[in-house]
């Protein structure tokens, strides 16, 4: 028998304290959630609102595509990569990434720890097909059973290997999956209008986000979970059937304007709106060579409807941020498999939004152009250059207001988009572009 005196015992129950402290705060991890309040709704992280400042981030070299996996590759690789990339990221504000799953918990800690940014993790929830029984199927059916339950599983496993991992922000199910009824393949095409109603097989697709996103709440309470719709197509649908969704994520390329979006959703479906894509091509498709001052000015004008519909800024009230498409441009994306080593400029699709470079009948998105940051040729050790366009500068000035600081406004919203020049931006990029070739 061991007796404690009272000076032992008092040393005893502090020892005790302090490895509890110890190992709960190792595991430890940001409780996030949504709120609604009178002034509209919020993303809380450990009970204080942040606005997403977000962007779409890949890492596919020039001269590989789809296929490249930056995560097979060394760690010391990895981390190269990602201390470069995350830096330019962290510089301009950006607090969080959108990353498909694939991603190792170990590097969404690795970025959070060290840049403050964090993930949504994105499960693509059968949006480019999937194989069934060993078959191919370019356009999956929701209402097939087997691809339920390899859905579910998938899902099932996701948040099982993610659920206590640090800096991981929200889960997102999905990219625009509607209008992955109609494509057979993973390029952008123009939307099919014509069978926007007759889409009996939407009922299904959205029945079954409503079920994987209950599975993810069983299993983790801490965060979020989101899905990914193209625009608002669907949303009466999407209503009856998605009831469950923490937050609406919505793909929206209208031009310079979201027009009526916020008001429809306001009024249909009363969710947190979380834009997972939104921005502009730094292409002009007339002129046949790059516009950055076109590409900045439509991220400049984006970006303050959505903080202009932020909470308490005197807009809808819904918006609770939103990720720029994208990060840096996709050399791969037109072609797919060849061409890799070509900046292509054929454009993919077409929408009178874009109007700097639109002309009816012919095409004027051009897919490998989305990027703030331009790319170079892939160096010999596989590392590659980033070249900033005056659209990553103006982001970096956007970034810096807070539409949730104390007392501010739309007149100072107004303000400091007022005060962002475009001329400077572009500047700024030339410059760089002269300094680092």
């Amino acid at each position: 028998m061991i007796i404690l005196t009272t000076g032992l015992l008092k040393n005893f129950i502090l020892l005790l304290s302090l490895l509890f402290c110890i190992n709960y705060s190792s595991f430890a991890q940001d409780v996030v959630s949504t709120t609604k309040t009178t002034e509209g709704w919020y993303l809380m992280v450990d009970g204080e609102p942040l606005i997403v400042n977000g962007i779409n981030w890949d890492y596919y070299p020039v001269g590989t595509n789809y296929e490249y996996d930056l995560w097979e590759q060394s760690p010391d690789f990895i981390k190269q990569a990602l201390d470069h990339e995350m830096g330019f990221l962290q510089d301009a504000g950006i607090n969080a990434i959108r990353v498909y799953a694939g991603i190792p918990k170990e590097w969404i800690t690795y970025i959070y720890k060290n840049f403050g940014i964090y993930t949504m993790l994105n499960h693509t929830f059968g949006r480019y097909g999937m194989e069934v029984e060993g078959e191919w199927i370019p356009n999956t059916d929701y209402g097939d059973e087997r691809v339920k339950k390899l859905l579910l599983d998938e899902v099932r496993a996701l948040v099982g290997e993610f659920k206590d991992t640090e800096g991981l922000l929200l889960y997102l199910l999905g990219n625009e999956n509607n209008y992955g009824l109609f494509w057979e393949g993973a390029e952008t095409e123009d939307i099919p209008i014509d069978e926007w109603r007759s889409a009996k097989r939407a009922r299904p697709m959205y029945e079954l986000f409503n079920e994987a996103i209950l599975e993810i709440k069983a299993v983790d309470k801490n965060r979020p979970v989101a899905f990914c719709n193209g625009d608002d197509l669907f949303l009466d649908q999407i209503a009856e059937e998605v009831p469950d969704a923490d937050i609406f994520g919505v793909n929206a390329y209208r031009g310079s304007s979201f027009t009526d979006l916020f008001e429809h959703i306001a009024a249909e479906y009363d969710k947190p709106v979380l834009l997972t894509e939104f921005g502009a091509d730094a292409f002009n498709e007339i002129k046949k060579e790059e516009d950055q001052k076109s590409q900045a000015e439509f991220v400049l004008a984006n970006w303050k409807e959505v903080y202009a519909n932020a909470a308490g800024m005197g807009g809808q009230g819904n918006l609770i941020g939103g990720f720029t498409f994208q990060f840096s441009d996709g050399w791969w994306k037109y072609g797919q498999t060849w061409n890799l080593d070509i900046h292509d400029t054929h454009a993919s699709w077409s929408n009178g939004g874009y109007a700097f470079d639109y002309t009816e009948g012919v095409n004027n998105m051009n897919e490998e152009w989305f990027g703030v940051m331009g790319k170079g040729i892939t160096k010999e050790d596989g590392t590659m250059p980033l070249y900033p366009r005056a659209a990553y500068y103006v982001l970096k000035e956007i970034h810096r207001f807070n539409p949730y600081a104390d007392s501010v406004t739309a007149a100072d919203l107004n303000t400091h988009f007022n005060s962002i020049s475009i001329e400077v931006a572009a500047e700024q990029a030339a410059s760089f572009t002269s300094s680092n070739q």
